[in-house]
């Protein structure tokens, strides 16, 4: 399939899970065989947000993800560090220049060594533009096993604008898309009346225009803010409506 070809399929597709079935086969057909992406609109000076509210998508094995996403090794990865201080896409053969440099910590190093463990060792790390300092999205594309990083810098001479160019595409669809950990996904009924909320209409409007009564409104409302973990219904509204989770037309 083209570039262009592609790019028309991916800006069609109508959810996450197809998105990524397409993209994950897609990057393999350059080699790179593992990806993860991941968003979070939460960060802040010294913390990424709560790890609940990150968008994560990934084909690793769950022996990888479980330590490097579960245990929060993340969190010391020098290419995570990397993405969070630049934009763009980056060789991971920028680790060694940081290890003979001496510029890794005791735990960057032990997250490389766990990736060596786990053959996580070529590829590319992708740093979206953000538009908030709240806001950051990335990916890494891990290549094959008995690929080396300098056949992956190959394939990035020779097909790096275009890669860089259907990962943007990607990410900027899962914008779209509705999104949420499966815990805090909303009912139809907590988001219809969290829709009717964002109207501006009050309890007594909702509970007529649901054909509910006004303690049953309540409770449904008071469910979204529990499940969106957040203190007031203002709140339940921006959340659910950051996650693609209101005013959706169903496919």
């Amino acid at each position: 399939m083209s570039t262009s070809r592609y790019l028309q399929a991916l800006t069609n597709t109508q959810s996450i899970e197809e998105l990524w079935d397409m993209h994950t086969r897609k990057m393999a057909s350059y080699g790179f065989d593992r990806l993860l992406y991941g968003f979070t609109r939460y960060r802040t000076s010294n913390s990424l947000g709560d790890p609940d509210d990150f968008i994560v998508l990934t084909n690793h094995d769950p022996a990888y993800t479980d330590v490097f996403m579960g245990q929060g090794l993340y969190f010391h990865g020098p290419m995570v560090k990397w993405v969070l201080e630049n934009e763009g896409a980056a060789s991971w053969s920028i680790l060694g220049e940081m290890m003979s440099q001496g510029a890794l910590t005791e735990s960057e190093r032990r997250v490389l060594e766990f990736n060596r463990s786990m053959h996580v060792t070529a590829g590319y790390s992708i740093s979206f533009k953000s538009i908030s300092p709240r806001a950051k999205g990335a990916i890494a594309l891990t290549a094959h096993p008995e690929m080396t990083q300098a056949e992956a810098d190959d394939v990035w001479a020779a097909h790096g604008d275009e890669i860089l160019v259907m990962n943007n595409i990607c990410h900027l669809k899962i914008m779209t898309l509705p999104y949420s950990a499966p815990s805090r996904t909303l009912t139809k009924r907590q988001k219809e009346a969290l829709e009717w909320v964002g109207d501006g209409k009050t309890t007594q409007d909702i509970a007529l225009l649901m054909g509910l009564t006004q303690a049953t409104v309540e409770k449904h409302l008071r469910l979204a803010r529990e499940s969106l973990n957040v203190e007031t219904t203002a709140q339940a509204v921006l959340k659910a409506a950051l996650q693609n989770q209101m005013f959706v037309i169903e496919a």
